[in-house]
């Protein structure tokens, strides 16, 4: 039996590297972890999982043909767990970088709880996911 536990990492290939990683290390507060110029593969770290992001043109990202574009993407969404969840310190962050959101309640892997919608430079879909609600009483 496969038991598996959390997300691991997500790979996105990109047309403009340098542009995804301000967004993922300025808006969502990931980290560069580490660099592979020479394949072309950057991990960025958010919480205990990793991004990867491989551009179109490089040795990697050439071996999945066509860049994603408006017609097409890589991926739906990818939902990030957010701890601790304060969203209107959320919402605040977002509009400062020109980022509109709204909260609403979603079922993820815990349950119903508060989640924002919102997308990449390139137009992946993200979900920022806070805790299921507490239950009622």
């Amino acid at each position: 039996m496969i038991n598996i536990v959390a997300i691991d990492h997500v790979v996105l290939r990109v047309s403009d590297l340098k542009r995804m990683v301000r967004f993922y290390v300025d808006v969502l507060g990931a980290k560069l972890e580490k660099e592979q110029e020479d394949i072309g593969l950057y991990q960025l770290r958010v919480g205990t999982s990793l991004v990867d992001l491989v551009p179109v043109d490089s040795k990697l990202g050439q071996m999945g043909g066509a860049a994603p574009a408006t017609g097409g993407r890589n991926v739906d969404h990818v939902a990030f767990r957010v701890l601790p969840w304060d969203g209107d310190a959320i919402l605040r962050h977002l509009n400062g970088h020109g980022i509109e959101g709204e909260i609403k309640s979603r079922y993820g892997a815990e349950g119903d709880g508060p989640s924002v919608y919102l997308t990449d430079p390139e137009g992946n879909g993200l979900e920022l996911k806070g805790p299921p609600w507490a239950p009622v009483r």
